[in-house]
């Protein structure tokens, strides 16, 4: 079974989807849709929304490679901890579950990663953005500035893929803009 996850991960995915998709079927049971509901005024209104599909593939692959914790600051909570997808999802449908396209990362530094303040440099350590460096206070130099150059706890299996890693630096890193620059 580890042998195909690791030639064909994409098969081996939609086939587990497939599979626990018949045993509910067969059980009786229904897959939950979410729904989002959302409350502006103290009274509900039903959205319908997008879901990602088989999104728990990719955040337990992910996660696990990572043994729970996070790449750059060891955080070990998994409640606190993000399965970040180094290419955006939007941006490369054919990678979207792919384990090697992910990343690790504490809520924190997950919005970091995907706003561009930081990226992972082909040596793999933690690279900040000027914009972050720059930023004074106690919070920014703890939580952030304190892993610039730091080397990236690798994963046991699932090595992020180093042209992930290339598009994120050349095309999400530094690409953001803090509000008092709109």
């Amino acid at each position: 079974m580890w042998s195909e996850v690791q030639t064909n991960w994409e098969g081996f995915a939609l086939e587990s989807a497939s599979l626990i998709e018949t045993l509910l079927r067969n059980s009786g049971e229904e897959a939950a849709a979410e729904e989002v509901i959302l409350d502006y005024s103290g009274e509900e209104r039903l959205v319908t929304g997008k879901a990602r599909v088989r999104q728990d593939f990719f955040r337990n692959a992910v996660l696990s490679a990572h043994n729970f914790r996070c790449c750059i600051t060891g955080l070990a909570v998994p409640e606190l901890l993000i399965a970040s997808h180094i290419v955006p999802w939007s941006k490369d449908s054919a990678n979207r579950l792919n384990p090697s396209n992910g990343l690790a990362l504490s809520m924190l530094h997950d919005k970091a990663f995907d706003l561009g303040m930081i990226t992972i440099n082909a040596d793999m350590t933690v690279r900040l953005s000027k914009k972050i460096t720059d930023l004074k206070g106690d919070f920014c130099t703890v939580a952030l500035k304190k892993f610039d150059g730091k080397l990236l706890s690798m994963p046991e299996k699932f090595l992020p893929d180093v042209n992930f890693l290339k598009y994120h630096r050349d095309n999400v890193f530094e690409k953001w803009i803090r509000p008092n620059e709109y």
